[in-house]
């Protein structure tokens, strides 16, 4: 039995490839940019995710700063409780496990639904969409205990396979313009007027989840005062040139004005259906089916690793069962969090299974923006975080840094998160559903749990709330009794 993670395994690609697989690209170009031009009248979902893009790359300014002095597996845990106070960490904790869980969760509905109808188009056979889900958490469950550099290669190549086949599209869709004429359109400013530009934001920013996880990996990566920030930044410069040429090119060979009624009429299957037409055949959309579902089964692999360190890293500091904090001795994969996070999983299969629910739309859909959402105000709370950690603990950052750039990054995630607040119900697809009420409080709820159960630790277990945040360095006496009954001067 151990509790650490394997350090030096992971090169600034592997952190990467963890990243951008969680965001799962193929799936944001056919679900996230459909499902914009669906319920909103905005043509300019191109220039949207550039604008996205440069909000978070204010974000990444102070998170970076702070990533290099900190290295937890806790990551936006830790970076709260460091910037905003033990008690709020642990608030954001649960907003973590709840969110990242929700985003990995729902990729089963997906998988299952994807296969299932896939099997039956070919074959005519009526296989239920619970089979194929399970055997995509049975195999997440297999790689979740095994080591995370093997992991990241597995990611590597889904990964690879996925971006190559965008690219294709991307060719096709521009060498078959509408009309004969290369549309710059939705490019423009004027593209982003019309009703539905709040969704279209909040829409925008879904598509990014996941960007920010490399932190997560910062114990088991090699210079990570060096990788972090690289694997961060980088991945943000693919997601958005991915993601802003994608929905470009689509709408140069659909017709900035046909937008809406292609994205009604073929959904998910917008993409591959681009491509069918301008080349005749089935083909492009089987394997755009194809690799939207080892895209869900990369990104669900990668949240599995994401939620497993949160999980082992509240374990390792007692803040949750200290058995949640061991790891494998020959793998060094944190195997406790592993197993709890994939017995969720498997009720939650279960559970849509025995009660008829719907794997596309309830499962995949609904638990992934619930989830999006929770990941979102993680961020924004970590970007407040950031401006109170660096100005307290100043070590050669400039204004910039330090003040300008985060407040910058968290009014425009305030925004964004506002945005979603007012339209969650259209987000959800049910603009009128009470649901569009319960999952906001349920985070409220899970932040005050959060902070009333550190409060607690403070008032009850001094030695356990004075090891918050310290990473590694609550080793010292990981599963025994509390080591400290007397609180530390000065202690938040």
């Amino acid at each position: 039995m151990s509790s650490s993670l394997a350090a030096n395994r992971l090169g600034i690609m592997h952190v990467v490839f963890f990243v951008i697989t969680a965001a799962a690209p193929l799936t944001v170009i056919a679900g996230v940019v459909s499902t914009g031009w669906l319920v909103t009248d905005i043509k300019g979902l191109p220039l949207a995710f550039l604008i996205v893009a440069v909000v978070l790359a204010l974000f990444c300014v102070g998170y970076v700063a702070v990533a290099r002095r900190i290295r937890n597996a806790g990551a936006f845990y830790t970076y709260i409780a460091k910037g905003l106070g033990k008690p709020l960490g642990v608030g954001g904790s649960f907003i973590a496990l709840f969110a990242y869980g929700m985003m990995q969760w729902a990729t089963y509905g997906g998988i299952g639904f994807t296969l299932a109808t896939l099997v039956h188009d070919k074959t005519g056979a009526s296989v239920p969409w619970w089979v194929f889900s399970l055997i995509a958490w049975a195999a997440v469950a297999v790689m979740g205990v095994l080591r995370v550099d093997l992991n990241s290669k597995v990611l590597a190549v889904a990964l690879i396979a996925e971006v190559i086949v965008v690219v294709i599209y991307d060719i096709v869709d521009v060498a078959h313009p509408f009309k004969g004429s290369v549309s710059l359109e939705t490019l423009s400013p004027a593209s982003l007027s019309g009703a539905g530009l709040g969704i279209a934001f909040a829409i925008a920013v879904t598509g990014y989840v996941g960007f920010e996880a490399a932190a997560v990996f910062s114990e088991e990566s090699k210079e990570h005062d060096r990788t972090v920030p690289a694997a961060t930044y980088l991945s943000l410069v693919v997601m958005a040139v991915l993601y802003a040429i994608s929905a470009w090119a689509m709408s140069v060979a659909i017709g900035p004005d046909n937008l809406h009624t292609a994205a009604e009429k073929y959904q998910s299957a917008l993409p591959g259906a681009i491509v069918a037409q301008n080349l005749g055949g089935t083909l492009a959309v089987d394997i755009g089916q194809i690799l939207f579902m080892t895209s869900l089964v990369a990104a669900a692999l990668s949240y599995h690793g994401t939620c497993s360190r949160y999980t082992f890293a509240l374990g390792r500091e007692r803040v949750l069962p200290a058995f949640l904090g061991r790891t494998s001795v020959r793998t060094n994969a944190p195997y406790m969090a592993s197993i709890m996070q994939s017995s969720i999983g498997l009720l939650l299969i279960i559970g849509f299974a025995v009660f008829n629910g719907d794997p596309l739309v309830n499962f995949f859909f609904t638990l992934g923006t619930v989830g999006g959402f929770g990941v979102l105000i993680l961020v924004t709370c970590t970007s407040m975080a950031v401006v109170g950690f660096l100005n307290r603990n100043p070590d050669g950052e400039s204004v910039w840094q330090r003040i300008v750039a985060p407040i910058l990054a968290t009014l425009g995630l305030i925004t964004v998160v506002i945005l979603i607040l007012s339209n969650f119900g259209a987000l959800l697809g049910a603009p009128d559903s009470p649901l569009r009420f319960v999952f906001p409080i349920v985070y409220l709820l899970l932040g005050i749990g959060g902070i009333v159960w550190g409060l607690f630790l403070r008032r009850s277990k001094p030695g356990v709330y004075n090891a918050i945040g310290l990473g590694a360095g609550a080793n010292a006496n990981p599963f025994g009794s509390d080591p400290q009954p007397r609180r530390q001067a000065g202690a938040a």
